[in-house]
This record gives structure tokens, C-alpha cells and sequence, in this order.
């Protein structure tokens, strides 16, 4: 089992930064593909950015691309932590974001479920809000 834990959302103006954090523990090595996923009220929920924590490959959606940055800190013992830095916030952003996270077998597979709505992911935290006003 693996248990995400998010950190980091709030409120800020357009053109702001908030970073968010997700701490994965537990049998982290069932999870080596993390990342966000958000959802919006009215809107499906959409991949954000993603990372595979084996080589530090990053997937971004196009949305989100030169804004957002993922990094991985594998420095903990016995967990592993993933950072979103979102620069650049537009109301367009606002959104709970989800991170979620499972085991794929490379790089190719965890770069493809990036680009679903995360059926393909089996861990999930709780969620945190982030709102930008404009």
C-alpha cells in the first residue's frame, strides 16, 4: 500500500506561484509514476504534470507547459516527495488538485497514463484546493 499526503494549495492573484507538495510513504516502490491530476467544478478531471521518479522523465499538459514545473526528492528515508512549482497562476487554474501515483514498468508506460484522466492510477491523496482570482 502506498498513502499520498498533499500539501501547499491557496488562494493567490493571477500571475502569482503556489507550490505544491505530495508526500508518497508506505510501499513506495508500487509507486514510481507521480504526479497531479485536477478538476475543476463542471470539468473532467485532467493529467497536470507527472513525473517518472526512476529517471526523473516529466510529462506536462499542454495547458500547464513553461508554467509548471515537477521535481522529485527522493532524499527521505522510506518516502518519496514530489513538488509542483506553478508559476505564472491564471484563473483557469483554479481547481482541487489530486496527486496520484502507481507502478509502471518504464517511462513509455507512465507517459501514457499521463495523458488519461487517471484511471490508470491506483494511489491517490486526499486532494488540495488552489484558487487564483483575477
Amino acid at each position: 500500500q502506498v498513502q499520498l499526503v498533499e500539501s501547499g494549495g491557496g488562494s493567490v492573484q493571477a500571475g502569482g506561484s503556489l507550490r505544491l507538495s505530495c508526500t508518497a510513504s508506505g510501499y513506495v516502490h508500487n509507486s514510481n509514476c507521480m504526479g497531479w491530476f485536477r478538476e475543476a467544478p463542471g470539468k473532467e478531471r485532467e493529467a497536470v504534470a507527472g513525473i517518472y521518479t526512476g529517471g526523473g522523465i516529466t510529462y506536462y499538459a499542454d495547458s500547464v507547459k513553461g508554467r509548471f514545473t515537477i521535481s522529485q526528492d527522493n532524499t527521505f528515508k522510506n518516502s518519496v516527495r514530489v513538488y509542483l512549482q506553478m508559476n505564472s497562476l491564471k484563473p483557469e487554474d483554479t481547481a482541487m488538485y489530486y496527486c496520484a501515483s502507481n507502478f509502471f514498468h518504464g517511462p513509455r508506460t507512465c507517459g501514457t497514463a499521463w495523458t488519461g484522466t487517471g484511471a490508470d492510477f491506483e494511489y491517490w491523496g486526499q486532494g488540495t484546493q488552489v484558487n487564483v482570482s483575477s
